[in-house]
């Protein structure tokens, strides 16, 4: 193919062109022509283990669970107990799921109920029990739908301190009609139910719950709750949102992180409105990587940051998902959106190199060019400043709130664009293939000159 590609169905043929060894960035034009770009994936440095990072303590992470769902982290190695190949009947694709059913709605079984078609129920899920012996009861809520369909499950709160999915979440669920819906919503406002009441992101046994999916029913407290919730719940649904923000004082512009590659995510990613979108592998461990690799199309949404709840984003969260139950066919509310959001294929931390008071000078979703000025970072004794910069033209999509750091704290995350115009079928490297334990050299440290170190 030696044509340009100026369709907006490109993001269907990348799912398919990506088999190739080479990744475009996708980037809408006010002439609703799109540019395709070489890029290579980047990500953080979450390399440690589960374990590892128990035994250091919650105050041990550092920046790379900059990335909630752990997208370039490594897990424990715990292997997974469920595969595609152990899902039973045809693989029908998502986005015929609706228009494929039979006439027929069913009852929906889940944790030993059975929820008749056109109903609403709240369900109860018990994972462990406290150091009392008392089990500790997480709220499950289902919508069955009077016609048939797939079944979406939206979970939130897999880290405690993460409140806006939350609310996503219940919007969502009490805006749904039964009677009018094609399928079944499940919708799990509070994973990490432990987490939520002590306000912290991880599990009593200072585990981030993130990193043990699919679990292991004789594993650590961490792994045995993944393997009940994988197990219980997840393994029931047709496709999976799942619902993150930054983690330690950090805030990520509403986005999308997808392995492009699978047809079926490709799809998630296409319903959900004008979301910008990451394209990002998804690490072992995380919930995202266990349900895709169970035959269960996955995404997660990552919307501002920890502690508080966020307007803005929760209503941005709560639009995209009835934008996408509604481009499924589920239900026929029409959401309109505005301008599209660019695709990117390559994204890097700038990381403070001094520590002191940082000071941002650019805002969530900002433009910028390579040499911008991003922030400053000031020794309160001194009064000694350096300048941090963007080593890439792109979008400011995730930044630390303004805070005391230390030397090597990730600061601003950078979406990566170029104007670079290719065909497609072009051959170049594949960035998947690097090395993902090696992702953190692809963050960039500036000095207060500009260059890089």
């Amino acid at each position: 193919m030696n044509r340009i590609i100026t369709d907006r169905t490109l993001t269907v043929i990348l799912a398919v062109s990506l088999a190739l060894p080479a990744l475009w960035a996708v980037k809408a034009t006010a002439a609703n022509d799109l540019h395709v770009a070489l890029l290579d994936e980047t990500g953080d440095d979450e390399s440690r283990s589960g374990e590892e990072a128990a035994d250091a303590g919650p105050g041990a992470d550092d920046a790379a669970a900059d990335d909630d769902d752990g997208d370039t982290g490594s897990a424990p190695l715990e292997l997974p107990v469920v595969d595609a190949s152990d899902r039973i009947g045809p693989v029908i694709p998502l986005a015929d799921a609706v228009t494929t059913a039979d006439h027929t709605a069913r009852s929906f079984a889940l944790l030993g109920e059975d929820v008749p078609p056109g109903s609403y129920r709240r369900l109860a899920w018990s994972a462990t029990e406290l150091f009392e012996g008392v089990p500790v009861s997480t709220p499950v809520l289902v919508v069955n739908g009077h016609l048939p369909g797939p079944t979406l499950c939206l979970t939130a709160a897999i880290h405690g301190d993460e409140l806006n999915g939350i609310e996503m979440v219940r919007r969502v669920m009490h805006e749904v009609n039964p009677e009018k819906l094609s399928g079944t919503v499940v919708g799990v406002p509070i994973v990490n139910l432990q987490g939520f009441r002590r306000g912290s992101r991880y599990l009593p046994d200072r585990r981030d719950l993130n990193r043990y999916f699919p679990g292991s029913p004789n594993g650590s407290a961490a792994s045995r709750i993944a393997y009940s919730f994988f197990t219980e719940i997840v393994q029931h649904c047709s496709a999976l949102i799942d619902l993150h923000t930054g983690s330690f004082e950090r805030a990520n512009l509403p986005q999308l992180r997808a392995d492009l590659r699978n047809p079926d995510v490709v799809t998630l990613t296409q319903g959900f409105g004008a979301t910008v979108i990451l394209h990002s592998k998804p690490a072992q461990g995380t919930l995202r990587h266990a349900a895709t690799a169970a035959g269960i199309p996955t995404v997660t949404l990552e919307a501002g940051g920890p502690s508080e709840l966020e307007l803005s984003e929760v209503q941005h969260g709560a639009k995209g998902i009835e934008t996408l139950m509604h481009t499924l066919g589920m239900v026929k509310r029409m959401r309109l959106w505005g301008d599209p959001e660019p695709v990117y294929y390559r994204s890097t931390w700038v990381r403070a190199n001094r520590g002191g008071i940082l000071l941002s000078d650019v805002s969530l979703g900002s433009t910028v060019r390579e040499g911008e000025l991003l922030g400053t970072i000031t020794d309160p004794m001194n009064n000694a400043s350096t300048n941090l910069y963007s080593p890439y033209s792109g979008r400011i999509i995730g930044m630390a709130r303004n805070q005391v750091v230390m030397p090597g704290f990730a600061a601003f995350h950078v979406g990566i664009e170029t104007e670079q115009a290719v065909t497609v079928g072009a051959t170049e490297p594949d960035p998947l293939a690097h090395d993902e334990s090696g992702a953190e050299s692809a963050d960039v440290e500036i000095d207060m000159d500009g260059n890089s170190e």
